[in-house]
């Protein structure tokens, strides 16, 4: 068993007015902190599924803190939705300030994003709306890998009928090798399979953006993706790699493995990297007594 404290959770009223439900993993209180996650979950789940990671980082000395990101999980707006271009970054920035302010000063703030949370997360890095310090993404959907047919659709719908949601057609199957992982995600009410219009064009539009970003890069990021990924495309992250400052950006492909790197059979080797990468940037001596 990890050595930590039981998560709460909370609803945190956005600058809107639209309530977001909010997750925090807190560290035990003899244990001194090293800093704070801030996690940004994928399209079609909720910060819910991400336990595991949480009291991994709970082990190493990081609180934690998710959120569901609007049209997802516990909080509001419809399933996939998204009510203006902006929403998904505003609704981060809000949530880097409300934690920051009741985080120890003077300690770290990292980033952790998945897949279509990873491409919200380094979006926000790249129009620089926060300082952050640290930067992880975890197969980001900087390629979604759209077809000839959809990037018709995605050059007109949005502009006519922003608000219908369809299928985002991503396959269960491939999330991970662990079927117990697919079992659970497909039985889940939280989860669900909508996007918008408005909410794919962001993504489209947002991917490439953010790779034409790398080369300036100046926030210390662990990139890790899956080269077998079938949900998006492992290109995209290859992209950002190639172009990134090595000084700046440490990339990690994991060659067979599949979308949840975190979720995988074998994990380990992931969870690993990912608290090497962590020591290296942050390391044991700074944690306040």
């Amino acid at each position: 068993m990890f050595d930590t404290a039981d998560f709460t959770l909370t609803a945190y009223t956005a600058s809107d007015g639209e309530n977001l439900a909010v997750y925090d993993w807190p560290l035990a209180d003899a244990r001194p902190q090293r800093g704070t996650v801030l996690l940004v979950h994928g399209l079609g789940e909720y910060a819910g599924r991400y336990h595991a990671v949480a009291h991994h980082l709970n082990a190493w000395g990081f609180a934690v803190r998710a959120y569901d990101q609007y049209g997802h999980g516990q909080s509001g707006g419809p399933r996939g939705g998204l009510n203006h271009d902006m929403r998904l970054l505003d609704d981060l920035a809000d949530m880097v300030d409300a934690t920051r302010a009741r985080a120890p000063e003077g300690l770290p703030l990292v980033l952790l994003g998945h897949s279509m949370g990873g491409l919200v997360a380094a979006r926000f890095v790249a129009m620089h709306l926060r300082p952050v310090d640290a930067l992880v993404l975890s197969s980001p959907a900087l390629d979604p890998g759209l077809n000839a047919v959809q990037k018709v659709l995605l050059a007109t719908l949005p502009g006519v009928a922003p608000n219908l949601r369809i299928s985002n057609g991503l396959d269960a199957q491939y999330l991970s090798h662990d079927p117990t992982v697919v079992t659970a995600y497909q039985a889940d009410p939280l989860c669900h399979d909508r996007i918008s219009a408005r909410l794919a064009r962001f993504i489209a539009d947002g991917g490439p953006a953010t790779v034409a970003r790398a080369a300036h890069w100046g926030v210390p990021t662990l990139l890790m993706w899956a080269g077998d990924d079938r949900l998006v495309q492992p290109a995209g992250s290859a992209a950002f790699a190639a172009a990134a400052p090595r000084g700046v950006v440490e990339s990690r492909c994991f060659e067979s493995l599949w979308h949840e790197l975190f979720n995988e059979q074998d994990a380990a080797p992931v969870f690993a990297a990912l608290r090497q990468w962590l020591d290296a940037r942050f390391p044991l001596k700074t944690i306040q007594k």
